[in-house]
């Protein structure tokens, strides 16, 4: 699946070692809420095993740049399959590719998956509500803030409130003009 700047992929197992320095990264893994780091090489292996299942509730993906850069990873988990509805989740784990679109288009991507193939009808997700480059990347996809969650983490010594936001499909089907 490809978007403008980036592809999604199945997980390789080379992708543990890049993964597991993600994972040990507390910049890259403070807007996750609570860390559960440092995170071993063969956890981020039984990662991508189970991401590599055909298990029906999650959906993961390794995000790779055009010229086949691993940047992140994203994908649906708790696929509800009766209710039609999904949690998204995205990590650009590679710092310096921050705010150039990558995560953008890779919530594109999944969006179009979400709602063309699967037949979702509605897309959830939490983020730190002081993570402003997060919000605004699932604002300009079309996600609207549904709720807050009053200091529902703690991250770096305090607790965080979080923002619960979704993505409806007749939203999805507006904005494209179906």
């Amino acid at each position: 699946m490809q978007g403008i700047l980036v592809r999604l992929r199945g997980f390789e197992k080379s992708d543990a070692e890049a993964m597991n320095r993600w994972a040990s990264d507390e910049d890259v893994v403070r807007w996750h809420g609570p860390p559960d780091w440092p995170a071993s090489r063969a956890q981020q292996e039984r990662y991508i095993e189970r991401a590599n299942t055909a298990d029906s509730a999650d959906k993961a993906f390794a995000i790779e740049t055009l010229d086949g850069k691993l940047v992140g990873d994203c994908g649906l988990r708790k696929i509800d399959w009766k209710s039609r509805k999904a949690e998204f989740f995205i990590t650009i784990g590679e710092k310096q590719l921050w705010d150039k679109g990558f995560g953008t288009d890779a919530l594109r991507i999944v969006i179009r998956l979400a709602f063309d193939k699967m037949n979702l009808n509605r897309l959830w997700l939490t983020v730190l509500a002081d993570n402003p480059r997060a919000v605004r990347c699932y604002e300009k996809c079309g996600f609207v803030r549904e709720g807050l969650l009053r200091q529902e983490s703690f991250v770096d010594g305090k607790y965080r409130d979080v923002h619960m936001m979704a993505l409806l499909r007749e939203d999805y089907d507006r904005t494209r003009g179906a």
